[in-house]
């Protein structure tokens, strides 16, 4: 039975408008397809990679490895060009297998061949204008990965191109799930607030693409010619930052905010918060380089940093630009809103603020410091994974008013004055934290391969993980799948399934809901009210999640009154 995400479903809603969009608006696209970077002032070797076991392969001081919390670290070096040949040449079979992933969700969004045809023609308008802004060496490096990418989507369009457009997917996935979008949580404390007074940092990125999408995760080192090595968390095929931390002890992660759908591609965030790691060495120099970049979606950068020792959000959107520092204390806390001056009477914000869990989780955070007033690396990991919704009560798991939303990405803990980061293995962030220590890792004696992780300083894999809960929570999301392809397939489920379904996460509003709609697509409107009704009963996510259980509860009454 085919796997149907209904988060997924805005995406195709989008698409299908969009379509007459481009049809009439096509000029101005040959330019940005023919466009290609100048590399000829680069040095070039073609790298020869060596196989030392299945899962470790080198190139000169070049390496990729898997380690035994199935991470895949990655460890590069050299001029742009060459850092985009060195990174290919290591990750292609992973890298192509991520873009075979990424392109057969967009297939299955989009089955027609002939909207595929229109997909394709305005995904090249759409994104007419990345490239002049992105930096040139951004280019030649994305050149040369894009020489190992696969050649089973040229028709998309050419390699180096799919790899730019690739880059701003993070951007453009926030904003056309600006209905449903999912939420990511950061958090830095410092001084008073930390057990040796230093600052420590920690943030869940909950950007969901699919199971398989966040199977082969990358720690990825960094030694660029030119600028400061940064270690990065993200996929193959990836050079922007989504979570990471540099030599000099600067970190970024970056938190969705309310987007307007934008009308042209512009910077990736994710090339912002990477010149961010490779050229800042304070929060200033971090503010200005995101001053002078124009993004197309609203976000927010938590930067961290040693020399400072403090921390701030830099609020970057197509329109405005706003920084919040906190004053006469050592917290700060990121969630989905904006928190600045500048976007204090910003209707699109303040309704994100009313409407979406961002608020919710931003109200637990402060709940949870109140309880640990001297974090750790430890107790920031138990912070990360906190499944529990406000006083405690259990809102059902995958409910993403928690802070663990049980679909992360990954989650990450730096301590920037020691330089050392902790990154989480499967499953979400409940697997052991591997540690790494960049002083070691760029320093001048050489790495090899496993020498990354500091393992006496790992921290524990959640026992969660290992309990009939998250047994059943991972067979609760597989039902919900079955469930909606149900619905729309019109097949018929027994009610001891239901039964079964719900029992499986009995706390979580939504399997009421689903189990509602599916009694209501059937006719059968009396179990469908009842359903409703429970749905009524739990911590509901969203507002227009409360309204949609209200608007079918209220469709059902009809029907049975009737």
């Amino acid at each position: 039975m085919k796997k149907t995400n209904t988060n997924y479903l805005p995406y195709k809603r989008l698409l299908i408008f969009l379509f007459p969009l481009f049809i009439l608006i096509s000029c101005g696209v040959s330019k940005s397809v023919n466009h290609l970077p100048e590399v000829k002032q680069y040095s070039l070797e073609i790298p020869k990679v060596n196989k030392i076991n299945d899962t470790t392969f080198s190139y000169n001081q070049n390496f990729i490895t898997k380690n035994k919390q199935q991470l895949w670290e990655l460890y590069i070096k050299g001029n742009p060009l060459q850092l985009g040949y060195n990174n290919g040449a290591l990750t292609q079979d992973l890298m192509q297998k991520q873009e075979e992933i990424f392109f057969s969700k967009v297939e299955g969004f989009v089955p027609s061949k002939f909207k595929q045809k229109l997909l394709n023609g305005f995904l090249k308008w759409y994104n007419r204008k990345m490239y002049l802004n992105v930096r040139e060496d951004y280019q030649a490096e994305l050149y040369g990965l894009s020489q190992y990418s696969s050649n089973q989507y040229d028709f998309i369009a050419s390699k180096y191109l799919r790899n730019l457009y690739l880059h701003g997917a993070h951007d453009i996935g926030h904003a056309m799930q600006d209905l449903a979008m999912v939420g990511c949580t950061s958090l830095a404390v410092w001084n008073e607030n930390t057990e040796d007074g230093d600052l420590l940092i920690g943030r869940n990125f909950d950007f969901y693409v699919g199971d398989d999408f966040s199977k082969n995760k990358l720690v990825e080192f960094v030694e660029p010619e030119d600028g400061i090595p940064y270690m990065s968390v993200s996929w193959p095929g990836m050079i922007g930052v989504v979570s990471g931390m540099n030599k000099e002890g600067i970190t970024v992660t970056i938190n969705a905010g309310k987007s307007k759908i934008p009308l042209t591609a512009k910077t990736p965030i994710s090339l912002v918060t990477r010149e961010i790691l490779q050229y800042a060495k304070n929060i200033d120099d971090a503010i200005a380089i995101a001053k002078k970049r124009k993004v197309f979606v609203s976000e927010s950068i938590l930067v961290g940093s040693a020399h400072d020792k403090n921390a701030v959000i830099i609020e970057v959107s197509p329109k405005n630009f706003g920084i919040y520092k906190v004053e006469n204390t050592s917290k700060v806390f990121c969630t989905n809103h904006f928190q600045s001056d500048t976007y204090k009477n910003d209707a699109r914000n303040q309704k994100q603020i009313k409407e979406s869990h961002s608020a919710y989780r931003y109200e637990k955070l402060q709940e949870l410091l109140k309880e640990e007033k001297k974090l750790n690396p430890e107790k920031m990991a138990s912070i990360l994974r906190n499944r529990s919704g406000l006083k405690d009560e259990s809102i059902g798991y995958g409910n993403e008013k928690a802070l663990n939303q049980l679909l992360a990405h990954h989650a990450v803990i730096f301590s920037p004055q020691k330089k050392l980061v902790w990154v989480s293995s499967n499953p979400y962030q409940l697997g052991e934290f591997v540690c790494y220590d960049l002083n070691e890792i760029f320093s001048d004696q050489g790495l090899r391969p496993n020498d990354f992780s500091k393992s006496q300083l790992n921290i524990a894999r959640d026992p969660f993980a290992d309990s009939q809960d998250f047994k059943n929570y991972e067979e609760y999301r597989q039902i919900s799948f079955k469930i909606n392809d149900a619905i729309h397939n019109k097949e018929t489920l027994s009610d001891n399934f239901i039964a079964h379904y719900q029992s499986l996460n009995p706390d979580f509003w939504k399997g009421y809901f689903m189990a509602g709609k599916y009694y209501f697509h059937k006719k059968e409107y009396s179990k469908a009210k009842i359903e409703f009704e429970k749905a009524r009963t739990k911590e509901i996510t969203t507002v227009p999640d409360q309204k949609t259980v209200e608007k079918y509860l209220n469709k059902a009454i009809k029907k049975i009154n009737n």
